[in-house]
């Protein structure tokens, strides 16, 4: 029995491929889906099942692609309806892989569907659950992604409930957990950095799992501080119900180099957004007017899903030198399709081409201090609520990047704006949108936060975030 994580930071999410003589079933994959092929071919061995904790929505999954190449049967859990051939899953249902069998626990309350696999060895001892987004390491699942008007987030979080009691918490200590993320990932509140956990450990040290917690109590919990999700989920969770394009077409389709010409052609003629996605000391240097930055070197892909609304949007790219395909790629894994092609040459081909191009003041912390000491500044914090919550400049206004496109009328064109997160990546995701919008006045704070609180400029107390 060969059982090994496929993790991808930038979605915080965990696939999975189990082997045992000869067969193998892959959970939860990534769009781009010849990586599994080529590591069952490499062990001569064929992709039986391809199973899914749940419709996602985070991610747009390759279950799709994968069964069209491989003839794998795709296993949903109850209840679960398609536009696509599916194995709909009975809750104990037992699948076999091999010597070793993967029991179907039906787990609702992330969503209806959602279902945790047993992975039972070929002694018939319960070695290990894939429990998708019902259970993580250190929280649970998000129970407001699947409310309905029959169905309330009240109601999900109370089947939760049932389902960690009845389902997942009777099973033994030394059950290993594999959960479908880990920090980073807006499925859930307090996810830990680690990807592999035990059940015994959960049970200890996750809010969720206390013993003598009532039904009452867990509703509460779950649901206090969850943020809004992002705009991209419900887009995705359709995609992987109704299907989606071939990803080797959407490759072929995005990955095109454009000439100076072409490019902004494209632009002006296409309605198509110029995504740079360089480092943001480059963009800083010098971008192509109206572009919006999202550096390949952050959290890309969910940036995109929050900020870019339209989920069609046609999309050309400014990219580092061979980051093209890339970029393509992580831009379908949020079902972002639509990627028309890149700058061929980069920032310099376009500057050869006598086309123009701005910047984007940034300064120090050290000399941020000294203006603040000199003169009253507008100050704005893109960081989350939480970020903020906890310790923040005490003169500056809270301007949460996750929804800059709601708040735009809070700030004002005519005055001047030095803008941080905690570390320079989200400040100048921020600007560059702000400078999109009209808003020009704008002076980028390098090293954030994290910089700032090493000058001597007043900040408010620090908070723990567990007690917010």
């Amino acid at each position: 029995m060969k059982i090994e994580q496929l993790y991808t930071g930038c979605l915080a999410q965990g696939a999975y491929y189990i082997e045992s003589e000869g067969e193998v079933a892959i959970i939860d994959p990534l769009r781009e889906i010849q990586q599994y092929i080529d590591k069952a071919q490499s062990s001569n061995a064929k992709i039986k099942y391809i199973l899914e904790t749940h419709f996602h929505a985070d991610f747009v999954s390759g279950h799709v692609d994968l069964a069209k190449e491989t003839g794998a049967t795709i296993v949903f859990g109850p209840g679960a309806s398609t536009e696509y051939d599916i194995h709909s899953a009975e809750d104990g249902e037992e699948l076999k892989l091999g010597n070793i069998t993967l029991k179907v626990l039906h787990t609702p309350g992330h969503t209806l569907e959602s279902v945790t696999y047993l992975l039972i060895d070929e002694n018939g001892k319960d070695h290990a659950i894939f429990s998708g987004d019902t259970l993580f390491l250190g929280d649970v699942g998000r129970p407001d992604l699947a409310i309905k008007s029959d169905l309330t987030k009240e109601d999900l979080a109370a089947m939760l409930f049932d389902s960690l009691r009845n389902k997942i918490m009777p099973l033994a200590d030394d059950v290993i957990v594999y959960p479908a993320h880990g920090a980073g990932s807006a499925c859930g509140k307090n996810l830990s950095k680690e990807t592999v956990g035990v059940l015994g450990e959960q049970k200890k040290t996750n809010y969720a799992l206390r013993a003598n917690m009532t039904k009452a109590e867990f509703v509460k919990e779950v649901l206090d501080g969850i943020a809004a999700p992002p705009q991209y989920f419900q887009k995705n969770a359709m995609m992987n119900k109704m299907g989606y394009d071939n990803f080797d077409t959407v490759l072929k389709t995005g990955n095109v180099a454009l000439n100076p010409e072409a490019f902004e052609a494209m632009a002006n003629h296409e309605s198509a957004l110029v995504l740079d996605v360089r480092p943001q000391s480059d963009f800083i240097k010098a971008h192509i007017p109206n572009s919006i930055f999202i550096g390949l070197n952050g959290s890309f892909a969910p940036w995109v899903g929050a900020l870019i609304t339209d989920i069609k949007q046609p999309i050309i790219l400014v990219v580092p030198e061979g980051k093209s395909e890339e970029a393509v790629t992580r831009l379908s894994r949020v079902g972002y399709d639509n990627t028309l092609g890149y700058l061929e040459g980069g920032i310099e081909a376009w500057k050869k081409a006598g086309k123009d191009i701005e910047t984007l003041e940034s300064i120090s912390a050290e000399e941020f201090a000294e203006r603040a000491k000199a003169e009253n500044l507008n100050v704005l914090d893109v960081r989350k609520d939480g970020e903020y919550q906890s310790m923040h400049l005490e003169d500056a206004q809270h301007f949460s990047l996750d929804f800059i496109n709601e708040n735009m009328n809070d700030i004002d064109k005519d005055k001047t704006y030095y803008v941080h997160c905690a570390g320079g990546y989200r400040s100048v995701i921020a600007e560059s949108i702000l400078k999109a919008r009209g808003f020009d006045k704008l002076v980028d704070i390098a090293g954030g936060f994290g910089a700032i609180k090493e000058t001597d400029l007043k900040t408010t107390d620090f908070v723990c975030p567990s007690t917010l």
